[in-house]
Protein backbone atom coordinates (compact mmCIF):
# COMPACT_ATOMS: atom_id res chain seq x y z
CA UNK A 1 0.00 0.00 0.00
CA UNK A 2 2.81 2.53 0.48
CA UNK A 3 2.62 3.47 -3.13
CA UNK A 4 -0.99 4.29 -3.19
CA UNK A 5 -3.09 6.89 -1.21
CA UNK A 6 -4.08 6.31 2.40
CA UNK A 7 -7.07 3.96 2.66
CA UNK A 8 -6.60 2.10 -0.79
CA UNK A 9 -8.53 -1.03 -1.39
CA UNK A 10 -7.41 -4.48 -1.51
CA UNK A 11 -9.22 -7.07 -3.49
CA UNK A 12 -11.52 -8.76 -0.92
CA UNK A 13 -12.77 -12.66 -1.31
CA UNK A 14 -15.82 -13.68 0.26
CA UNK A 15 -17.17 -16.61 1.25
CA UNK A 16 -20.75 -16.99 2.77
CA UNK A 17 -22.16 -20.82 3.74
CA UNK A 18 -25.89 -20.58 3.32
CA UNK A 19 -28.11 -18.76 1.04
CA UNK A 20 -31.08 -18.06 3.78
CA UNK A 21 -32.64 -14.99 5.00
CA UNK A 22 -28.40 -13.67 6.55
CA UNK A 23 -26.39 -14.71 3.68
CA UNK A 24 -28.79 -12.73 1.55
CA UNK A 25 -28.82 -10.03 3.33
CA UNK A 26 -24.42 -9.84 3.50
CA UNK A 27 -24.76 -10.24 -0.45
CA UNK A 28 -27.32 -7.52 -0.85
CA UNK A 29 -25.28 -5.07 1.66
CA UNK A 30 -21.69 -5.99 0.88
CA UNK A 31 -22.73 -5.26 -3.16
CA UNK A 32 -24.22 -2.09 -1.99
CA UNK A 33 -21.83 -0.61 0.10
CA UNK A 34 -18.54 -1.82 -1.38
CA UNK A 35 -16.12 -2.32 -4.63
CA UNK A 36 -12.96 -4.47 -5.66
CA UNK A 37 -14.52 -7.84 -4.10
CA UNK A 38 -15.65 -11.12 -5.42
CA UNK A 39 -18.00 -12.82 -3.04
CA UNK A 40 -19.32 -16.86 -2.84
CA UNK A 41 -22.24 -18.79 -1.65
CA UNK A 42 -22.33 -21.90 -1.03
CA UNK A 43 -25.39 -23.57 -0.62
CA UNK A 44 -26.40 -27.24 0.51
CA UNK A 45 -29.92 -27.51 -1.09
CA UNK A 46 -31.19 -26.06 -4.77
CA UNK A 47 -32.22 -22.41 -4.42
CA UNK A 48 -32.05 -19.33 -2.09
CA UNK A 49 -34.80 -19.35 1.02
CA UNK A 50 -32.25 -21.56 3.91
CA UNK A 51 -35.54 -23.08 6.73
CA UNK A 52 -37.79 -21.96 4.17
CA UNK A 53 -36.44 -23.99 1.50
CA UNK A 54 -36.05 -26.89 3.47
CA UNK A 55 -39.62 -27.09 4.99
CA UNK A 56 -42.49 -28.05 3.37
CA UNK A 57 -44.57 -30.09 6.05
CA UNK A 58 -48.29 -29.65 6.01
CA UNK A 59 -49.07 -26.01 7.14
CA UNK A 60 -45.66 -24.11 7.25
CA UNK A 61 -45.72 -21.06 7.81
CA UNK A 62 -44.43 -18.14 9.66
CA UNK A 63 -46.07 -16.94 13.17
CA UNK A 64 -44.49 -13.38 12.83
CA UNK A 65 -46.48 -11.35 10.61
CA UNK A 66 -45.90 -11.69 7.10
CA UNK A 67 -45.27 -7.43 6.75
CA UNK A 68 -42.67 -7.90 9.22
CA UNK A 69 -41.20 -10.27 8.01
CA UNK A 70 -39.27 -8.77 5.84
CA UNK A 71 -35.77 -6.79 5.72
CA UNK A 72 -36.75 -3.44 7.13
CA UNK A 73 -35.99 -1.49 3.78
CA UNK A 74 -38.01 -4.13 1.33
CA UNK A 75 -41.48 -4.01 2.07
CA UNK A 76 -43.94 -6.17 0.39
CA UNK A 77 -47.54 -5.18 -0.08
CA UNK A 78 -48.23 -8.02 -2.08
CA UNK A 79 -48.65 -10.68 0.69
CA UNK A 80 -51.54 -12.37 0.47
CA UNK A 81 -52.39 -13.10 4.01
CA UNK A 82 -51.74 -12.04 7.44
CA UNK A 83 -48.72 -14.75 8.12
CA UNK A 84 -47.24 -16.22 4.92
CA UNK A 85 -46.72 -19.67 3.91
CA UNK A 86 -43.39 -21.49 3.81
CA UNK A 87 -44.42 -21.40 -0.02
CA UNK A 88 -44.72 -17.72 0.27
CA UNK A 89 -41.96 -17.17 2.02
CA UNK A 90 -39.32 -18.40 -0.56
CA UNK A 91 -41.19 -16.50 -2.95
CA UNK A 92 -40.46 -13.32 -1.33
CA UNK A 93 -36.72 -14.28 -0.82
CA UNK A 94 -36.06 -16.01 -4.74
CA UNK A 95 -37.90 -12.29 -5.52
CA UNK A 96 -35.50 -10.54 -3.72
CA UNK A 97 -32.29 -12.29 -4.73
CA UNK A 98 -33.92 -11.89 -8.34
CA UNK A 99 -34.14 -8.07 -8.10
CA UNK A 100 -30.67 -7.16 -7.12
CA UNK A 101 -29.11 -9.28 -8.81
CA UNK A 102 -27.68 -11.77 -5.67
CA UNK A 103 -28.23 -15.61 -7.91
CA UNK A 104 -24.99 -14.56 -9.37
CA UNK A 105 -23.05 -15.16 -6.23
CA UNK A 106 -24.81 -18.49 -5.56
CA UNK A 107 -23.48 -21.92 -6.15
CA UNK A 108 -26.63 -24.27 -5.22
CA UNK A 109 -26.09 -28.24 -4.32
CA UNK A 110 -22.91 -27.14 -3.37
CA UNK A 111 -21.92 -28.36 0.34
CA UNK A 112 -19.08 -27.35 2.35
CA UNK A 113 -17.07 -30.12 4.02
CA UNK A 114 -14.31 -28.53 5.82
CA UNK A 115 -12.77 -25.31 6.30
CA UNK A 116 -9.18 -24.61 7.52
CA UNK A 117 -7.62 -21.50 8.41
CA UNK A 118 -3.89 -20.99 6.45
CA UNK A 119 -2.35 -19.42 9.24
CA UNK A 120 1.10 -18.02 6.93
CA UNK A 121 -1.30 -16.90 4.16
CA UNK A 122 -4.24 -15.55 6.14
CA UNK A 123 -6.48 -17.25 3.77
CA UNK A 124 -9.67 -19.69 4.83
CA UNK A 125 -9.18 -23.10 2.34
CA UNK A 126 -13.03 -24.24 1.92
CA UNK A 127 -13.59 -27.69 0.53
CA UNK A 128 -16.70 -28.27 -1.13
CA UNK A 129 -17.97 -31.05 -2.72
CA UNK A 130 -20.49 -29.71 -6.19
CA UNK A 131 -23.26 -30.74 -7.78
CA UNK A 132 -21.53 -33.43 -9.53
CA UNK A 133 -19.95 -34.81 -6.33
CA UNK A 134 -16.96 -33.60 -7.68
CA UNK A 135 -14.41 -31.95 -4.39
CA UNK A 136 -12.74 -28.93 -4.72
CA UNK A 137 -11.14 -26.38 -2.42
CA UNK A 138 -11.31 -22.35 -2.68
CA UNK A 139 -9.27 -20.05 -0.94
CA UNK A 140 -11.16 -16.64 0.58
CA UNK A 141 -9.63 -13.84 2.91
CA UNK A 142 -13.11 -13.48 4.95
CA UNK A 143 -15.24 -16.35 5.83
CA UNK A 144 -19.16 -15.90 6.78
CA UNK A 145 -20.95 -18.81 8.53
CA UNK A 146 -24.40 -18.43 7.65
CA UNK A 147 -25.92 -22.13 8.43
CA UNK A 148 -28.16 -21.13 11.07
CA UNK A 149 -29.12 -23.49 14.14
CA UNK A 150 -32.51 -24.52 12.63
CA UNK A 151 -31.16 -26.72 9.23
CA UNK A 152 -29.26 -29.61 11.24
CA UNK A 153 -32.56 -32.22 11.81
CA UNK A 154 -32.54 -33.55 15.01
CA UNK A 155 -33.67 -37.55 15.37
CA UNK A 156 -34.55 -38.19 18.73
CA UNK A 157 -32.05 -40.76 20.38
CA UNK A 158 -34.60 -43.51 20.50
CA UNK A 159 -33.46 -47.04 20.73
CA UNK A 160 -34.76 -49.75 17.88
CA UNK A 161 -35.50 -46.27 15.91
CA UNK A 162 -34.54 -48.12 12.33
CA UNK A 163 -36.15 -50.96 13.64
CA UNK A 164 -39.56 -49.46 12.27
CA UNK A 165 -41.22 -51.30 9.47
CA UNK A 166 -43.67 -48.18 8.77
CA UNK A 167 -42.78 -44.14 6.67
CA UNK A 168 -40.76 -41.93 9.16
CA UNK A 169 -40.00 -38.64 8.28
CA UNK A 170 -38.60 -35.51 10.10
CA UNK A 171 -40.50 -31.74 10.03
CA UNK A 172 -37.17 -30.56 8.57
CA UNK A 173 -37.05 -33.43 5.76
CA UNK A 174 -40.55 -33.95 4.70
CA UNK A 175 -41.35 -36.54 2.36
CA UNK A 176 -44.34 -35.01 -0.06
CA UNK A 177 -44.57 -38.73 -1.50
CA UNK A 178 -46.05 -40.24 1.44
CA UNK A 179 -49.58 -40.15 1.35
CA UNK A 180 -51.54 -39.27 5.19
CA UNK A 181 -54.84 -40.06 4.33
CA UNK A 182 -56.57 -42.88 6.44
CA UNK A 183 -53.15 -43.82 7.92
CA UNK A 184 -52.26 -44.58 11.87
CA UNK A 185 -49.46 -41.69 12.83
CA UNK A 186 -47.71 -41.09 15.41
CA UNK A 187 -46.45 -37.51 16.08
CA UNK A 188 -43.82 -37.02 18.62
CA UNK A 189 -43.34 -33.07 19.60
CA UNK A 190 -45.76 -30.18 20.09
CA UNK A 191 -43.31 -27.01 19.37
CA UNK A 192 -44.21 -24.82 16.49
CA UNK A 193 -43.98 -27.14 13.85
CA UNK A 194 -45.75 -29.93 15.82
CA UNK A 195 -48.87 -27.84 16.34
CA UNK A 196 -48.43 -26.79 12.79
CA UNK A 197 -48.72 -30.76 11.43
CA UNK A 198 -51.16 -31.76 13.81
CA UNK A 199 -53.78 -29.01 13.08
CA UNK A 200 -52.78 -29.55 9.15
CA UNK A 201 -53.49 -33.80 9.48
CA UNK A 202 -55.15 -34.09 11.58
CA UNK A 203 -58.34 -34.13 9.23
CA UNK A 204 -57.10 -36.46 6.73
CA UNK A 205 -55.58 -39.14 8.66
CA UNK A 206 -57.47 -42.38 9.87
CA UNK A 207 -56.15 -42.07 13.75
CA UNK A 208 -53.64 -39.82 15.17
CA UNK A 209 -51.56 -40.00 18.77
CA UNK A 210 -49.32 -37.08 19.65
CA UNK A 211 -46.34 -37.36 22.08
CA UNK A 212 -46.18 -34.38 24.16
CA UNK A 213 -43.43 -34.42 26.45
CA UNK A 214 -44.28 -30.96 27.99
CA UNK A 215 -47.18 -28.45 27.14
CA UNK A 216 -46.28 -25.29 25.49
CA UNK A 217 -47.64 -21.73 26.30
CA UNK A 218 -50.32 -20.63 24.01
CA UNK A 219 -49.97 -16.77 23.08
CA UNK A 220 -52.43 -16.71 20.51
CA UNK A 221 -51.93 -14.88 17.33
CA UNK A 222 -48.83 -12.47 17.74
CA UNK A 223 -50.67 -10.06 15.60
CA UNK A 224 -54.20 -9.96 14.60
CA UNK A 225 -55.59 -13.11 13.56
CA UNK A 226 -54.77 -14.89 10.19
CA UNK A 227 -56.79 -14.07 6.89
CA UNK A 228 -56.75 -13.28 4.18
CA UNK A 229 -56.59 -9.89 2.87
CA UNK A 230 -59.34 -7.94 0.77
CA UNK A 231 -58.94 -6.86 -2.68
CA UNK A 232 -59.27 -3.29 -1.08
CA UNK A 233 -56.42 -3.59 1.25
CA UNK A 234 -54.42 -5.52 -0.92
CA UNK A 235 -54.63 -2.89 -3.10
CA UNK A 236 -53.74 0.17 -0.10
CA UNK A 237 -51.07 -1.95 1.02
CA UNK A 238 -49.59 -0.82 -3.23
CA UNK A 239 -50.59 2.17 -3.28
CA UNK A 240 -49.79 3.88 -0.17
CA UNK A 241 -46.21 3.10 0.77
CA UNK A 242 -46.87 5.33 4.28
CA UNK A 243 -49.91 3.40 5.73
CA UNK A 244 -47.76 0.25 5.11
CA UNK A 245 -45.00 1.61 6.83
CA UNK A 246 -47.06 3.06 9.62
CA UNK A 247 -48.85 -0.36 9.99
CA UNK A 248 -45.42 -2.11 10.02
CA UNK A 249 -44.18 0.29 13.00
CA UNK A 250 -46.88 -0.72 14.86
CA UNK A 251 -46.53 -4.17 14.81
CA UNK A 252 -42.72 -3.96 15.49
CA UNK A 253 -43.32 -1.15 18.28
CA UNK A 254 -45.23 -4.31 19.74
CA UNK A 255 -42.58 -6.89 19.49
CA UNK A 256 -39.66 -4.60 21.16
CA UNK A 257 -42.10 -3.66 24.34
CA UNK A 258 -41.96 -7.64 24.99
CA UNK A 259 -39.10 -7.80 26.97
CA UNK A 260 -40.81 -6.65 30.49
CA UNK A 261 -42.44 -10.41 30.12
CA UNK A 262 -38.89 -11.71 30.09
CA UNK A 263 -38.12 -10.86 33.45
CA UNK A 264 -39.08 -13.92 36.18
CA UNK A 265 -40.39 -11.88 38.53
CA UNK A 266 -42.14 -8.59 36.62
CA UNK A 267 -45.26 -7.99 37.03
CA UNK A 268 -45.69 -8.40 33.64
CA UNK A 269 -44.66 -11.37 33.80
CA UNK A 270 -47.06 -12.51 36.21
CA UNK A 271 -50.10 -10.60 34.26
CA UNK A 272 -49.32 -12.85 31.46
CA UNK A 273 -49.00 -16.16 33.53
CA UNK A 274 -52.49 -15.70 34.41
CA UNK A 275 -54.25 -14.28 31.48
CA UNK A 276 -53.07 -17.39 29.17
CA UNK A 277 -53.99 -19.97 32.02
CA UNK A 278 -57.27 -18.75 31.98
CA UNK A 279 -57.40 -18.66 28.51
CA UNK A 280 -56.08 -22.20 27.83
CA UNK A 281 -58.71 -23.37 30.27
CA UNK A 282 -61.36 -21.54 28.83
CA UNK A 283 -60.59 -22.86 25.16
CA UNK A 284 -60.53 -26.69 27.35
CA UNK A 285 -64.44 -26.11 28.56
CA UNK A 286 -65.24 -24.98 24.87
CA UNK A 287 -64.05 -28.31 23.56
CA UNK A 288 -66.10 -30.15 26.39
CA UNK A 289 -63.38 -32.84 26.10
CA UNK A 290 -63.84 -35.57 28.08
CA UNK A 291 -59.34 -36.77 27.68
CA UNK A 292 -58.21 -33.72 28.14
CA UNK A 293 -56.94 -31.27 31.29
CA UNK A 294 -55.15 -28.54 32.03
CA UNK A 295 -51.99 -30.45 32.59
CA UNK A 296 -51.45 -31.95 29.91
CA UNK A 297 -51.70 -28.30 27.95
CA UNK A 298 -50.70 -25.75 30.76
CA UNK A 299 -46.95 -25.20 31.71
CA UNK A 300 -45.61 -25.59 34.58
CA UNK A 301 -42.78 -23.39 33.54
CA UNK A 302 -42.33 -19.35 33.02
CA UNK A 303 -44.17 -18.24 29.84
CA UNK A 304 -41.07 -18.05 27.03
CA UNK A 305 -38.62 -19.79 28.78
CA UNK A 306 -39.51 -22.42 26.02
CA UNK A 307 -40.15 -20.14 22.65
CA UNK A 308 -44.30 -19.92 23.16
CA UNK A 309 -47.04 -20.62 20.43
CA UNK A 310 -50.00 -19.26 18.64
CA UNK A 311 -51.69 -22.24 19.26
CA UNK A 312 -54.79 -21.04 16.77
CA UNK A 313 -56.98 -24.08 16.38
CA UNK A 314 -54.27 -26.68 18.68
CA UNK A 315 -56.25 -27.42 22.03
CA UNK A 316 -59.41 -28.35 19.11
CA UNK A 317 -57.46 -30.16 16.85
CA UNK A 318 -56.21 -32.06 20.20
CA UNK A 319 -59.26 -32.67 21.36
CA UNK A 320 -61.27 -34.21 18.41
CA UNK A 321 -61.95 -37.82 18.14
CA UNK A 322 -59.17 -39.57 16.23
CA UNK A 323 -56.27 -38.04 18.49
CA UNK A 324 -54.53 -39.52 20.98
CA UNK A 325 -52.85 -37.70 23.76
CA UNK A 326 -50.10 -39.15 25.74
CA UNK A 327 -47.80 -37.71 27.56
CA UNK A 328 -44.10 -38.64 28.53
CA UNK A 329 -41.92 -39.81 26.23
CA UNK A 330 -41.12 -42.67 23.24
CA UNK A 331 -38.75 -45.11 25.01
CA UNK A 332 -38.50 -47.42 22.37
CA UNK A 333 -39.74 -48.02 18.65
CA UNK A 334 -40.97 -51.63 17.77
CA UNK A 335 -41.92 -52.60 14.33
CA UNK A 336 -44.97 -51.79 14.21
CA UNK A 337 -45.25 -48.80 16.53
CA UNK A 338 -43.98 -46.92 19.78
CA UNK A 339 -43.87 -47.48 23.41
CA UNK A 340 -44.38 -44.73 25.96
CA UNK A 341 -43.02 -44.48 29.35
CA UNK A 342 -45.60 -46.34 30.61
CA UNK A 343 -44.78 -49.37 28.61
CA UNK A 344 -47.74 -48.80 26.47
CA UNK A 345 -47.70 -49.12 22.49
CA UNK A 346 -49.23 -47.57 20.03
CA UNK A 347 -49.35 -48.71 16.85
CA UNK A 348 -49.02 -46.75 14.00
CA UNK A 349 -48.26 -47.00 10.14
CA UNK A 350 -46.21 -43.43 9.76
CA UNK A 351 -43.92 -42.06 12.20
CA UNK A 352 -43.42 -37.88 12.16
CA UNK A 353 -40.66 -36.80 14.76
CA UNK A 354 -41.15 -32.68 14.80
CA UNK A 355 -38.06 -32.70 17.63
CA UNK A 356 -36.45 -29.72 16.05
CA UNK A 357 -32.68 -28.59 14.69
CA UNK A 358 -29.39 -29.25 16.07
CA UNK A 359 -28.96 -25.88 18.23
CA UNK A 360 -25.66 -26.39 20.14
CA UNK A 361 -24.69 -23.31 17.61
CA UNK A 362 -21.69 -26.45 16.35
CA UNK A 363 -21.26 -25.64 12.56
CA UNK A 364 -22.43 -28.53 10.69
CA UNK A 365 -18.91 -29.14 9.09
CA UNK A 366 -14.95 -28.75 10.61
CA UNK A 367 -13.92 -25.41 11.07
CA UNK A 368 -10.07 -25.64 12.23
CA UNK A 369 -9.24 -22.08 13.08
CA UNK A 370 -5.44 -21.00 14.23
CA UNK A 371 -3.57 -23.74 15.55
CA UNK A 372 -5.37 -26.05 13.49
CA UNK A 373 -8.47 -25.78 16.13
CA UNK A 374 -12.12 -27.23 15.10
CA UNK A 375 -14.61 -24.88 16.35
CA UNK A 376 -16.57 -27.87 16.67
CA UNK A 377 -14.99 -29.36 19.16
CA UNK A 378 -14.32 -26.21 21.29
CA UNK A 379 -18.34 -25.32 21.31
CA UNK A 380 -19.02 -29.30 21.83
CA UNK A 381 -19.61 -28.61 25.64
CA UNK A 382 -20.79 -25.22 25.27
CA UNK A 383 -20.62 -22.29 22.37
CA UNK A 384 -19.69 -18.78 23.78
CA UNK A 385 -18.98 -16.05 20.95
CA UNK A 386 -18.22 -12.74 20.71
CA UNK A 387 -21.38 -10.92 20.32
CA UNK A 388 -22.80 -13.66 18.60
CA UNK A 389 -20.74 -12.78 15.66
CA UNK A 390 -17.11 -14.42 15.81
CA UNK A 391 -14.74 -16.94 17.88
CA UNK A 392 -11.81 -16.62 19.57
CA UNK A 393 -8.99 -18.32 17.61
CA UNK A 394 -11.40 -18.35 14.36
CA UNK A 395 -9.65 -15.41 12.17
CA UNK A 396 -11.20 -13.58 9.80
CA UNK A 397 -14.55 -15.74 10.68
CA UNK A 398 -17.94 -14.38 11.23
CA UNK A 399 -21.36 -16.33 12.07
CA UNK A 400 -24.49 -15.01 11.57
CA UNK A 401 -27.04 -15.73 15.11
CA UNK A 402 -24.38 -17.15 16.74
CA UNK A 403 -24.41 -18.22 20.69
CA UNK A 404 -26.10 -15.75 22.70
CA UNK A 405 -28.15 -14.33 19.71
CA UNK A 406 -31.15 -12.75 20.83
CA UNK A 407 -33.92 -15.00 19.53
CA UNK A 408 -36.33 -14.53 22.30
CA UNK A 409 -36.63 -11.10 22.52
CA UNK A 410 -36.25 -9.44 18.99
CA UNK A 411 -37.38 -9.26 15.15
CA UNK A 412 -35.11 -12.00 13.53
CA UNK A 413 -34.47 -10.05 10.53
CA UNK A 414 -33.60 -6.52 11.84
CA UNK A 415 -31.32 -8.67 14.21
CA UNK A 416 -29.65 -10.19 11.26
CA UNK A 417 -28.96 -6.48 9.40
CA UNK A 418 -27.26 -5.58 12.19
CA UNK A 419 -25.17 -8.65 12.27
CA UNK A 420 -23.98 -7.63 8.77
CA UNK A 421 -23.37 -4.02 9.36
CA UNK A 422 -21.23 -5.34 11.63
CA UNK A 423 -19.36 -7.84 9.83
CA UNK A 424 -18.89 -5.11 6.61
CA UNK A 425 -17.59 -2.51 9.33
CA UNK A 426 -14.67 -4.96 9.90
CA UNK A 427 -14.43 -6.50 6.13
CA UNK A 428 -13.83 -2.52 5.55
CA UNK A 429 -10.70 -2.25 7.61
CA UNK A 430 -9.30 -5.12 6.32
CA UNK A 431 -10.25 -4.18 3.03
CA UNK A 432 -8.54 -0.61 3.37
CA UNK A 433 -5.94 -1.34 6.07
CA UNK A 434 -2.63 -3.82 5.70
CA UNK A 435 -4.55 -6.21 8.29
CA UNK A 436 -3.83 -10.25 7.83
CA UNK A 437 -6.42 -11.77 10.34
CA UNK A 438 -8.62 -10.47 13.31
CA UNK A 439 -10.37 -12.24 15.84
CA UNK A 440 -11.57 -11.59 19.40
CA UNK A 441 -9.77 -11.96 22.51
CA UNK A 442 -10.16 -14.93 24.17
CA UNK A 443 -10.16 -13.17 27.71
CA UNK A 444 -12.67 -10.56 26.27
CA UNK A 445 -14.95 -13.89 25.21
CA UNK A 446 -14.75 -14.96 28.68
CA UNK A 447 -15.69 -12.05 30.52
CA UNK A 448 -18.62 -11.24 28.23
CA UNK A 449 -20.09 -14.53 28.71
CA UNK A 450 -20.02 -14.13 32.75
CA UNK A 451 -21.72 -10.74 32.56
CA UNK A 452 -24.38 -12.37 29.94
CA UNK A 453 -25.05 -15.48 32.70
CA UNK A 454 -25.12 -12.95 35.40
CA UNK A 455 -27.78 -10.67 33.39
CA UNK A 456 -29.52 -13.99 32.05
CA UNK A 457 -30.14 -15.40 35.87
CA UNK A 458 -32.95 -12.92 35.97
CA UNK A 459 -34.99 -14.22 33.14
CA UNK A 460 -37.43 -16.38 32.50
CA UNK A 461 -34.95 -18.38 30.40
CA UNK A 462 -33.14 -19.22 33.70
CA UNK A 463 -36.17 -21.51 34.52
CA UNK A 464 -36.25 -24.92 33.93
CA UNK A 465 -37.41 -26.28 30.49
CA UNK A 466 -37.06 -28.25 27.69
CA UNK A 467 -36.41 -25.64 24.73
CA UNK A 468 -34.08 -24.93 21.80
CA UNK A 469 -32.92 -22.45 23.48
CA UNK A 470 -31.07 -24.73 25.96
CA UNK A 471 -28.94 -27.05 23.68
CA UNK A 472 -27.50 -28.85 26.38
CA UNK A 473 -30.58 -29.31 28.34
CA UNK A 474 -33.52 -28.25 30.50
CA UNK A 475 -31.56 -26.87 33.47
CA UNK A 476 -28.74 -25.69 31.61
CA UNK A 477 -27.60 -21.82 30.44
CA UNK A 478 -30.22 -20.27 27.66
CA UNK A 479 -27.82 -19.55 24.65
CA UNK A 480 -29.78 -16.22 24.48
CA UNK A 481 -28.87 -12.29 24.74
CA UNK A 482 -29.74 -11.80 28.27
CA UNK A 483 -31.56 -8.05 26.88
CA UNK A 484 -33.60 -7.27 24.52
CA UNK A 485 -33.56 -7.26 20.95
CA UNK A 486 -32.91 -3.34 20.77
CA UNK A 487 -30.57 -3.50 23.57
CA UNK A 488 -28.42 -6.09 21.36
CA UNK A 489 -28.81 -4.30 18.18
CA UNK A 490 -27.01 -0.83 20.44
CA UNK A 491 -24.64 -3.50 21.94
CA UNK A 492 -23.19 -4.24 18.28
CA UNK A 493 -23.74 -0.81 16.81
CA UNK A 494 -19.86 -0.06 17.34
CA UNK A 495 -16.85 -1.75 16.62
CA UNK A 496 -14.79 -2.34 19.68
CA UNK A 497 -11.58 -2.86 18.17
CA UNK A 498 -9.54 -2.82 21.41
CA UNK A 499 -11.89 -6.37 22.15
CA UNK A 500 -9.85 -8.09 18.87
CA UNK A 501 -6.52 -9.00 18.30
CA UNK A 502 -5.14 -7.94 15.04
CA UNK A 503 -1.96 -9.40 12.93
CA UNK A 504 -0.37 -7.12 10.13
CA UNK A 505 1.49 -7.74 7.11
CA UNK A 506 4.46 -5.82 7.67
CA UNK A 507 4.14 -2.41 9.30
CA UNK A 508 0.56 -1.94 10.94
CA UNK A 509 0.27 1.64 9.27
CA UNK A 510 1.47 0.95 6.21
CA UNK A 511 -2.02 1.69 4.72
CA UNK A 512 -1.09 5.66 5.70
CA UNK A 513 0.60 5.02 1.72
CA UNK A 514 1.95 7.55 -0.70
CA UNK A 515 0.37 10.63 1.76
CA UNK A 516 -2.19 11.79 -0.68
CA UNK A 517 -5.71 11.41 0.12
CA UNK A 518 -8.39 9.40 -1.57
CA UNK A 519 -10.52 12.54 -1.59
CA UNK A 520 -7.71 14.08 -4.15
CA UNK A 521 -7.05 10.80 -5.99
CA UNK A 522 -11.00 10.50 -6.89
CA UNK A 523 -12.20 12.60 -9.81
CA UNK A 524 -15.34 12.37 -8.29
CA UNK A 525 -15.06 13.72 -5.03
CA UNK A 526 -15.69 17.78 -4.30
CA UNK A 527 -11.80 18.67 -2.59
CA UNK A 528 -13.13 21.52 -0.79
CA UNK A 529 -16.49 19.11 0.38
CA UNK A 530 -16.14 20.58 4.33
CA UNK A 531 -17.54 23.69 3.13
CA UNK A 532 -20.84 24.15 3.54
CA UNK A 533 -23.80 26.41 5.09
CA UNK A 534 -24.67 24.61 8.04
CA UNK A 535 -23.53 21.84 10.32
CA UNK A 536 -24.95 18.97 9.03
CA UNK A 537 -22.31 16.48 10.25
CA UNK A 538 -23.02 13.36 12.13
CA UNK A 539 -23.30 13.25 16.24
CA UNK A 540 -20.59 12.62 18.00
CA UNK A 541 -22.26 11.42 20.95
CA UNK A 542 -24.41 8.35 21.55
CA UNK A 543 -27.52 10.10 22.66
CA UNK A 544 -27.75 12.42 20.34
CA UNK A 545 -26.88 10.28 17.43
CA UNK A 546 -29.15 7.86 18.50
CA UNK A 547 -32.21 10.26 18.99
CA UNK A 548 -31.59 11.91 15.35
CA UNK A 549 -31.65 7.79 13.82
CA UNK A 550 -34.79 7.03 16.19
CA UNK A 551 -36.51 10.57 15.43
CA UNK A 552 -38.93 8.83 12.85
CA UNK A 553 -40.48 11.63 10.63
CA UNK A 554 -39.66 14.75 13.18
CA UNK A 555 -37.60 17.15 11.16
CA UNK A 556 -34.28 17.62 12.58
CA UNK A 557 -34.03 20.92 13.74
CA UNK A 558 -37.35 20.55 15.49
CA UNK A 559 -36.50 17.35 17.25
CA UNK A 560 -33.04 19.25 18.21
CA UNK A 561 -34.66 21.35 19.60
CA UNK A 562 -36.52 19.89 21.95
CA UNK A 563 -33.72 18.63 23.61
CA UNK A 564 -33.40 21.24 26.12
CA UNK A 565 -30.61 23.14 27.86
CA UNK A 566 -27.97 21.05 27.73
CA UNK A 567 -27.39 20.31 31.08
CA UNK A 568 -30.68 18.60 31.18
CA UNK A 569 -29.19 15.87 29.19
CA UNK A 570 -26.54 15.01 32.09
Amino acid sequence: MDGKPIHSERHMRVVCVGAGASGLCLAYKLQRSFQNFSLTIYEKNADVGGVWFQNRYPGCECDYEAHNYTYSWEPNPDWPQVYASAKEIRGYFGGFASKYGLYRYCKFNHRVLAADWAETQGVWKLTVRDSDAETMTEEFDIFVNATGILSTCKWPDIPHLDKFQGAKMHSGAWDESIDLAGKRVCLVGNGSSGQQILKAIQPIVGHLTVIIRQPTWLFGPFGEAQRVYSPEELERHKADSKFLTSKRKQFEGRVNSYFGICLKDSPQQAQMRVLLTEVIRQKLLETNSETLDASVVVPGYAVGCRRPTPGVGYIEALASPNVSVVTGEVTKVTKTGVVDNNNIEHAADILIFATGFDASHRPPFPVHGSGGKNLQELWRERATAYLALAAPDMPNYFVFSGPNNPYASGSYLVTIEAQADYMLKMCDRWQTENILSFAPKKEVVQELQEQIDTMLARTIWSDSCSSWYKPHGRDTPASLWPGSGLHYMEAISTVRTEDYDFQYQGNRFGWLGNGVSQVESDPDCDPAFYVREKDDSEMIGKRNRRRILAAGERPEAQFLDSFGPREELK
